[in-house]
């Protein structure tokens, strides 16, 4: 089979891995529930939510991992982390076992967000080194659909308990520890280095096609998220969509391989004594390959130099006062709506993964149809306009209306999601790519700190609010402070942004993007 063929069908793997990965971002449709059953307190709960994050600081070890292992094991070995972490709360809290202790559940956290790491490593490996010309692109979608994840096992779990509210908790932790397993068993052949043998032809055509496959899916998404709308849809109806708008991407490998074979059968006929030369890489043809191969950065560097620069400092702080912030906001959402009078949670959830999902794929559609314009080379620049949005966002939330809570969220859940997305390419840009598995779980190492400080801050607010021994606030005053707080860290991490593009505009302005590398 032609290696282009199993770049797609590697494409069309990593897909259907981040469209189950996102299992940390289900925790506020079901952590009130959990909350109860568990009988702790807002602050125990939000620890729980630090918890999910806080595997990230093991990340690296995932890193290393696919410096040595096969991809094949290291999604094996992440699947099986999320089943023990999520499938033994799950019999906790169907009492299966006796009563655990608090720091038995939040170990268990742990292993279940650390086993997310170890599935996002390998998406991030395979996106770069099999689409090196396209490493924005082909990340930025794949990545895209683990905002989906949240919308997928609402749908799942409407499906299975749609009359049985007191059993959400259950089913979202049984949902999360195996649906994660079966699909990394199911994609594992396809998610690996394709090694690149023949010229690469034009994969613009490809790219467009899954882009409109994937903007339809998250259409889809969005519009049954919406209240009225899905109330009216069953959760058959939503969960049915979403698998068919999976298989769709399935077309692109189909076609690619039909027409290489169509042209192989008359390359046989024709040319059938210099066809063995024709499989293999001539020297013109690598040299295309490696010029288009897309690996600038301003320097390769490991992890332990990496930490020398102030470029990473300022990096992280636009990450940690950025997306990190972004997803402290997610994980608060149940009680925020809560606290609004909102009985929508999942709804407000569902949509918050959608917008989030579009956050994700934003950078590739700019870097796909606009990558030739200068002003679009310089990621820091994407990231001073993101954080700017994500400001506004944050100072909007303390209005009192529904809708201006449904339109934070949505901002909000774009602005993280974008963010999350650009990362990756920015990490290998700034830092290189060989070793980047590394240098990139470092970034994000951010995440569990920020998880906690402003996880704390929020729980720490919200019960100086609250009235009464059960120590529940309800009204926009509950979080109002909070808002403000994260607007103000939120245009402190915009400064840092706009010092992180001075310091590496003239980079940006002297290095062509791989695919207008490509072009030339």
């Amino acid at each position: 089979m032609p290696s282009s063929v199993f770049q797609w069908l590697s494409l069309l793997g990593i897909i259907w891995l981040q469209s189950i990965n996102g299992t940390n971002f289900n925790f506020p449709s079901y952590s009130s529930q959990l909350k109860h059953h568990l009988s702790i307190s807002q602050f125990q709960l939000n620890n729980l939510a630090f918890a999910s994050d806080a595997g990230k600081l093991f990340a690296c070890v995932s890193g290393l991992a696919a410096n040595y292992l096969p991809l094949w094991s290291v999604l094996i070995i992440g699947s099986s982390l999320g089943l023990v972490g999520y499938g033994v709360q799950y019999l906790f809290i169907t009492n299966q076992f006796h009563s655990p202790s608090y720091c038995l559940i939040f170990f268990l956290t742990v292993l279940a967000g650390n086993s997310i790491c170890w599935i996002n490593t390998v998406c991030y490996i395979v996106a770069i080194r099999n689409f090196p010309s396209n490493r924005q692109v082909a990340v930025g979608i794949s990545t895209s659909y683990q905002g989906l994840s949240a919308k997928i096992y609402t749908d799942i779990v409407g499906l299975i308990f749609s009359k049985r509210s007191d059993k959400t908790a259950e089913t979202f932790l049984l949902s999360n520890s195996v649906f994660p397993l079966g699909v990394c068993v199911l994609v594992s052949p396809m998610a690996r280095i394709v090694e690149l043998v023949e010229e690469q032809g034009n994969l613009e055509v490809g790219f467009f096609v899954i882009f409109v496959i994937t903007i339809a899916t998250g259409v889809f998404a969005v519009v049954t998220s919406v209240g009225s709308i899905s109330r009216m849809l069953s959760p058959l109806s939503g969960l049915v969509g979403i698998l068919v708008f999976l298989l769709l991407p399935v077309v692109v490998p189909v076609v690619e391989s039909v027409k290489k074979s169509v042209r192989e059968g008359k390359e046989r006929r024709v040319y059938h004594s210099t066809m063995e030369e024709d499989t293999r890489i001539r020297p013109e043809n690598e040299a295309k390959l490696n010029r288009d191969g897309g690996d600038e950065a301003m320097e390769e560097i490991g992890a332990m130099e990496m930490l020398k620069r102030v470029n990473f400092w300022l990096y992280v702080g636009v990450y940690f006062f950025g997306a990190t912030l972004g997803l402290a906001f997610l994980n608060n959402l149940g009680q925020i709506a809560e606290s609004r009078g909102s009985e929508s949670v999942s709804s407000l959830v569902s949509l918050s993964s959608s917008f989030g999902f579009f956050g994700r794929l934003m950078p590739s559609l700019l870097d796909h149809f606009l990558s030739r314009r200068k002003m679009m080379k310089s990621k820091p620049g994407w990231l001073v306009a993101l954080m700017g949005a994500m400001c506004g966002g944050f100072f909007l939330l303390s209005g009192p209306t529904d809708l201006i809570l449904c339109v934070s969220t949505a901002v909000i859940a774009v602005c993280t999601g974008a963010i999350t997305s650009i990362s990756v390419s920015t990490t290998s840009e700034l830092f290189g790519a060989n070793n980047f598995s590394i240098n990139h779980n470092v970034v994000v190492a951010n995440i569990p700190v920020g998880s906690f400080l402003f996880g704390y801050m929020a729980a720490y607010l919200y019960r100086k609010q609250a009235t009464g021994g059960a120590g529940k606030c309800i009204g926009v005053e509950c979080y109002r402070t909070t808002f403000m707080i994260w607007g103000c860290l939120c245009s402190f991490g915009t400064l840092l942004a706009l010092l992180l593009f001075a310091r590496t505009r003239s980079f940006y302005s002297t290095t062509k993007s791989p695919r207008a590398q490509g072009s030339t």
